[in-house]
């Protein structure tokens, strides 16, 4: 990731770090859905803080499970 989206995603990824079973940040192409660190429930409060972050609107309607399932992927959709 590059540094400005490092600093930018650096929120985003305390959040996932405090829904992960050690604390730790998850890796950056670690399934974030598939390890049940984003749910559902999580999933609303994550996309706000996403707008927040990015500057840029994130409805629930524009934004694919695939832009959410990794680090990377949250990168490239918002960040890139």
């Amino acid at each position: 990731m590059s540094s400005l989206a490092d600093q930018r995603m650096k929120p985003l990824i305390d959040f996932l770090a405090q829904r992960t079973a050690t604390g730790e940040p998850p890796a950056a192409d670690l399934d974030l859905i598939e390890n049940r660190i984003l749910d559902s429930l999580a999933v609303v409060e994550f996309l706000l803080l996403i707008e927040e972050c990015s500057g840029r609107p994130a409805s629930l309607t524009a934004v694919s499970a695939e832009d959410l399932r990794t680090l990377r992927s949250i990168e490239r959709s918002f960040f890139g």
